[in-house]
């Protein structure tokens, strides 16, 4: 097994006044060769967006972009015609493909948003894009795996257009549970939102990241009541990217 220790202070990080940002691989102003993405997992950023602002319209092209509440809400627009508000508690997909326009806003007048976005590097270029998002409270397991997102629109959770899995696991301290990977060739980007867990011979503690990979299988142990999030994904890159 091998792995790659992220430690939450040596993220990358933009204070925009509006916006409080860390970035765990380059994106923007901080560009770091050696953590420019983990397999097909391009951007891991953990963000605060306070009351009443957001991001305007911007535009997207061949990406898969994943957004998980962590407190508060937010709302979208986007080209396809699609306005919406994400809260804690449900998971956001948009499949940027051929092009979109969105925005997010935080419409609150008294309390900021906490979100992570994820973008993903897709399969194949070029398709329709898409919006979608899901509750992901009703599948909530203490001391298991939740499976929040798949290649499979008809499997658990919000899919997207590549053989990735992420599942968010809720265990109390003491506890834990063996993860198998999907498939071959892919690794796992752990991310801790709450606690502290071990995973190998590495304690992870609150939003530090530990990529995972040339293995089958790993375990992962609650130190104490933790949350975290494990983004499964390929490791090698698709042929447009090469």
């Amino acid at each position: 097994m091998k792995t790659v220790y992220h430690k939450a202070d040596t993220r990358g990080h933009a204070n925009h006044g509006w916006l409080d940002s860390y970035h765990t691989f380059s994106f923007a102003n901080y560009q770091n060769n050696e953590r420019t993405h983990f397999g097909v997992l391009r951007v891991l950023n953990d963000d605060i967006v306070t009351q009443g602002m957001g991001f305007g319209t911007h535009p997207h092209r061949d990406m898969e972009i994943i957004s998980i509440p962590l407190e508060g809400d937010l709302e979208h627009k986007d080209s396809m015609g699609t306005t919406a508000v994400i809260q804690k508690g449900e998971i956001q997909v948009m499949s940027a493909g051929t092009g979109v326009m969105h925005s997010e806003y935080n419409k609150n007048k008294d309390q900021a948003v906490k979100f992570l976005q994820i973008w993903v590097f897709p399969k194949e270029t070029g398709v329709e894009p898409r919006y979608d998002q899901k509750s992901i409270k009703e599948g909530e397991k203490i001391n298991g795996f939740q499976q929040i997102l798949s290649p499979d629109k008809n499997d658990d959770g919000v899919w997207i257009h590549q053989d990735a899995w992420f599942n968010l696991a809720n265990f109390t301290k003491g506890n834990g549970k063996n993860y198998m990977l999907h498939k071959k060739g892919n690794g796992v980007y752990a991310f801790v939102l709450k606690g502290s867990a071990k995973i190998g011979d590495r304690i992870l503690n609150e939003r530090d990241g530990l990529g995972i990979w040339d293995t089958q299988s790993f375990n992962l142990e609650a130190v104490e009541d933790t949350e975290i999030l494990l983004m499964e994904v390929p490791m090698e890159l698709p042929g447009y990217l090469k």
